[in-house]
This record gives structure tokens, C-alpha cells and sequence, in this order.
């Protein structure tokens, strides 16, 4: 059984920055993914940013809305995946959750980021 835990939501600006921060509590193998997505009230979770692992696919991908603002890190030896968040946007808020699969996919409980205009 894995687990994650997410940290590091809060309330930003417009044009500020938060860093995200998710540990796995069991082993999330080098390749298999590991990544971000968020929610808004009325509308289906949302791919942000995921990190597919290290086994010779597409290793990075991005939603396009956050493309050049967003950066996703992965340290694998600590289980661990941060996505850094840039030139916030109001409608970048959401309830963000960190994703990865281990054998099957498990789920973060959720950080708020709210950007006020």
C-alpha cells in the first residue's frame, strides 16, 4: 500500500509562485509515473504536470495551460515529487493532487492553491 501526502497549498497572488511537495510512503518505482493534478467545484480532475518514470517513453508532460510556468522534479531515492509553480494565474486554482502508480494508482488527500486576482 502506498501513500501520499501532499504539501506546501496555500493562497498567492496573481503573477507569485508555490511549491507543491508529495512523498510516497511506499516505493514508487523510477518507471512508473509520478505527477500532479488538480480539481476545480464542476469540473473533472485535470492532468497539470506528470513525470511517466524512467522507461524510455515520453518521460514529461505537461497541460498546456502551464507549459513554461510549471516545472515538475522528481527525486526518486526519496520518493519523492515537487512541481513548481510560476507566474500564477487566478484560474490555476484548484485543489491539487499528487498522482503516481505503484502496481495501481493511488491519490494524494489534496492541497487548496488558491491565486487571488
Amino acid at each position: 500500500q502506498v501513500q501520499l501526502v501532499e504539501s506546501g497549498g496555500g493562497l498567492v497572488q496573481a503573477g507569485g509562485s508555490l511549491i507543491l511537495s508529495c512523498v510516497a510512503s511506499g516505493r514508487i518505482f523510477s518507471t512508473k509515473p509520478l505527477g500532479w493534478y488538480r480539481q476545480v467545484p464542476g469540473k473533472q480532475r485535470e492532468l497539470v504536470a506528470v513525470d511517466n518514470g524512467d522507461n524510455g517513453g515520453v518521460r514529461i508532460v505537461y497541460a498546456d495551460s502551464v507549459k513554461g510556468r510549471f516545472t515538475i522534479s522528481r527525486d526518486n531515492a526519496k520518493n519523492r515529487v515537487e512541481l513548481n509553480m510560476g507566474s500564477l494565474y487566478p484560474e490555476d486554482t484548484g485543489v491539487y493532487y499528487c498522482y503516481g502508480h505503484g502496481g495501481l494508482d493511488y491519490w494524494g488527500q489534496g492541497t487548496q492553491v488558491t491565486v487571488s486576482s
